[in-house]
């Protein structure tokens, strides 16, 4: 089995960048703990700091799904609601 890359994308609101990104970190440690999880970096923009991407890898993508599903996302989308402008996500394979 290929394992799953996400590669998400938040461009935060200009007002709401400093909210957004302690959010984002609050999600690193109890995530990278979760079963089938490989990497889950989160990056910023050095040109907009109001944008953020996160680079994970996934044992599988039902762990993935798993994760989707937990109380800390959740928490976060609560928290962040009305703050980000855009949200971009996208599953890959890694082909070579």
């Amino acid at each position: 089995m290929t394992k799953l890359t996400i590669v998400a994308n938040i461009i935060a609101k200009a007002d709401k960048v400093e909210l957004v990104k302690t959010e984002l970190l609050k999600l690193i440690e109890i995530t990278r703990a979760e079963a089938g999880c490989i990497s889950y970096d989160l990056h910023q923009d050095n040109e907009n700091p109001a944008h953020f991407m996160f680079y994970e890898n996934w044992e599988t993508r039902e762990l993935w799904q798993t994760h989707m599903g937990n109380t800390h996302l959740e928490q976060y989308m609560a928290a962040t609601e009305g703050a980000v402008e855009q949200f971009i996500l996208n599953e890959m394979t890694q082909i070579a």
